[in-house]
């Protein structure tokens, strides 16, 4: 059917066109024409406050989508109260919703067009829960109120934990919860990490630093038989997270030489721990026989668990403990790689 198309001179637009055009501004809620419900993140509006008794919610604004109906906004210039709190029971805990309210006559019938906070009463119980508004009603909830019982205090806390947040398309949204129905290549912020939706799972972003480690001593004089690791003391390790793409270059360098005899060696390499299970060998580490060398060996690995930590140890070997013998200035270098 045909429809009119925003902006254009001379033609009349309804509140339901205009809404469905607002969809465009909002976060998609996973549906052809909803929108993600929510304030701004870091936006301090529409908070829920207690005096006393008295519920407040501070100026602010906000947009709510509703199945069909597009993406009412709706902007509160000073703080507003929906009431008091109802009385504390006997013996039950209850938990009370404060909720952001659309009413639209043309949707709901109710004879009203506008917007306003609203207190509604939960139900003492053993396993209290929030109530949820009955009936056709555009809202999103701004906070619950935990109210004790008489006989555990009487007291009231509010938690803004169920207020949701929303942002433009494409934008990083910040929420506990993983967006339902999300595109591939969204991403949210959990409050620890940052995650994007590869197609078909959420995944990681890692700022993919490099971890780098420095040698401080050389290794103890004697000399030993097999690869050894270096003390934290000596030359720590080095700990990554793997990154979405599952590869991780390892760098290893140092001053290694031995010059006892024709037959002294001096080893510096590494091994791995974690994501992956790697010993020192002739494939991860530099060496001299009766000599000496600057040099360093790089090497990737790939196929690692997404997410897992890899933990790299610096080791060395040599056969002879003579002055001829050196391991030092080393440096160690993991690196997590993008995909």
């Amino acid at each position: 059917m045909p429809v009119d198309a925003w902006a254009i001179d001379g033609l009349t637009f309804s509140g339901l066109e205009a809404r469905n055009v607002e969809a465009m501004s909002v976060m998609t809620d996973g549906t052809a024409l909803g929108s993600r419900s929510g304030v701004r993140p870091g936006d301090p509006g529409l908070t829920v406050t207690l005096a006393g008794t008295t519920i407040n919610c501070s100026a602010g604004v906000a947009a709510i989508g509703y199945s069909g109906q597009g993406v009412y906004r709706a902007a509160f210039p000073s703080t507003v109260s929906p009431g008091t709190y109802t009385a504390a029971h006997a013996t039950l805990n209850r938990v009370d919703l404060v909720y952001l309210r659309v009413w639209d006559n043309s949707v709901d019938a109710s004879g009203l067009n506008k917007a306003d906070v609203v207190y509604l009463a939960g139900t003492p119980s053993a396993s209290p829960v929030a109530p949820t508004p009955a009936g056709t009603q555009i809202y999103m909830p701004l906070a619950t109120i935990t109210v004790l019982s008489v006989a555990n205090g009487g007291t009231a806390s509010v938690s803004t934990a169920v207020r949701p947040s929303t942002v433009a398309p494409g934008g990083i949204l910040p929420t506990a919860t993983a967006p339902s129905s999300p595109y591939t290549g969204q991403y949210y912020d959990d409050g620890t990490n940052l995650k994007r939706w590869s197609g078909s799972t959420w995944r990681t972003v890692s700022a993919l630093t490099p971890q780098v480690t420095a040698q401080v001593n050389q290794p103890p004089t004697s000399p030993l038989s097999t690869f050894t690791d270096f003390t934290t003391t000596d030359w720590p390790a080095a700990t990554v997270v793997v990154p979405s793409s599952g590869m991780v270059k390892i760098t290893v360098g140092c001053a290694v030489g031995n010059t006892d005899s024709s037959t002294a060696a001096a080893w510096c390499g590494w091994r791995a721990s974690g994501a992956l299970t790697e010993s020192t060998s002739e494939a991860n580490s530099v060496s001299a026989v009766g000599s000496r060398t600057y040099a360093s060996r790089s090497v990737v690995r790939s196929g690692l668990t997404v997410g897992a930590s890899l933990t790299v140890t610096p080791q060395w070997w040599s056969n002879t403990a003579g002055a001829g013998r050196r391991i030092s200035n080393g440096q160690l270098i993991v690196e997590p790689m993008p995909g």
